[in-house]
């Protein structure tokens, strides 16, 4: 293991609880001739196996496709086992399904890796381009929908604002339940699901350009409840990505936020501060937990290994 004792940069003493004694920073993986490494990540425990989507790859006839990458982190080197399936467009990810560019998809993580439509639209309205996906302890499946595949090409006009929804697979009830945003990406309950971060990446365009003056934030909202039904109350800026864009979010047990962000992972802790940075050059579009304070950073052609403290537990599997 190479580690790389400059990866680590505390902004608040606090970050060091977080650290651990001896944290470190591991290549796992990496392929340069495509970005095998962008979003989902999605570790399965029982398995010691870690599934990635890449980022869009154009072939020579102008068609777009995303890859499915199986990590074996049983093998050393890690062995990446790239796998056939009918997602079109997969981007986020969590280990109850999958979410492609049109929907939400569940896929099979053992061969032959069957997938199945799950929710595409909203009451006939097509969704824009689904992009990330959080589940509640309820069963309810909350997911971000912003306009990127359309303006990346693979998708057809909107007819939907770029919203959160909630969509409850047993009674097949969908509702619109936050509004207002440039580009909703990355989103995740915290600990006792009082409360939803979404991050909104309206800085980024499609197109790859970029806007200052366009925010790269991250939002809070109070899960309240009302008539026996959930609502989004009390919508506050939580944190601003300096670098780049805050794309995938996840919370540890402690409630403090980790974010993917323009130069590595920020960590923030649950009343806004920023705690600390895992600098990776070129930085992260999302990222999991794995056991006993590991994270695996996606990183385009990268894929890293963060140790941190055993005592650090993501909120999603708590191991």
């Amino acid at each position: 293991m190479t580690k790389h004792s400059n990866a680590f940069q505390v902004h608040d003493k606090r970050f060091h609880s977080i650290l651990g004694q001896s944290p470190s920073l591991e290549l796992l993986a990496e392929n340069e001739s495509y970005p095998f490494a962008h979003e989902a990540g999605v570790f399965i425990a029982s398995t010691n196996h870690l599934f990635i989507t890449s980022s869009r790859i154009t072939d020579a006839r102008g068609e777009q496709s995303v890859r499915i990458t199986r990590v074996h982190l049983n093998e050393t080197p890690v062995k990446c086992e790239e796998i056939l399936t009918s997602i079109p467009l997969a981007n986020g990810g969590l280990n109850y399904g999958d979410d492609g560019s049109s929907g939400l998809y569940l896929m099979s993580t053992e061969p032959p890796y069957t997938s199945k439509l799950l929710k595409a639209d909203f009451y006939g309205r097509p969704f824009s381009s689904v992009n990330d996906v959080v589940v509640h302890s309820d069963g309810s499946i909350w997911l971000t929908d912003p306009t990127y595949g359309f303006e990346q090409g693979y998708r057809p006009t909107p007819s939907l604002p770029s919203q959160v929804y909630r969509w409850n697979p047993v009674s097949g009830n969908i509702r619109a339940m936050a509004d207002g945003f440039g580009k909703p990406n990355g989103i995740c309950f915290s600990p006792d699901e009082k409360t939803v971060y979404v991050t909104d990446t309206h800085w980024l365009h499609g197109n790859g350009s970029t806007d200052d003056q366009r925010v790269s934030s991250i939002y809070a909202f109070n899960v309240s409840t009302y008539h026996g039904e959930p609502f989004l109350t009390n919508q506050r800026l939580f944190a601003m990505a300096d670098k780049g864009i805050p794309d995938g979010i996840k919370c540890d047990l402690d409630g403090n936020v980790y974010s993917g962000c323009g130069d590595g992972i920020n960590v923030w802790s649950p009343g806004g501060v920023l705690l600390g940075r895992i600098l990776i050059d070129g930085g992260v579009a999302n990222f999991c937990f794995g056991k006993g304070g590991e994270m695996f950073a996606l990183n385009e052609h990268r894929l890293w290994r963060v140790q941190l403290g055993g005592n650090v537990k993501g909120a999603l599997l708590r191991i």
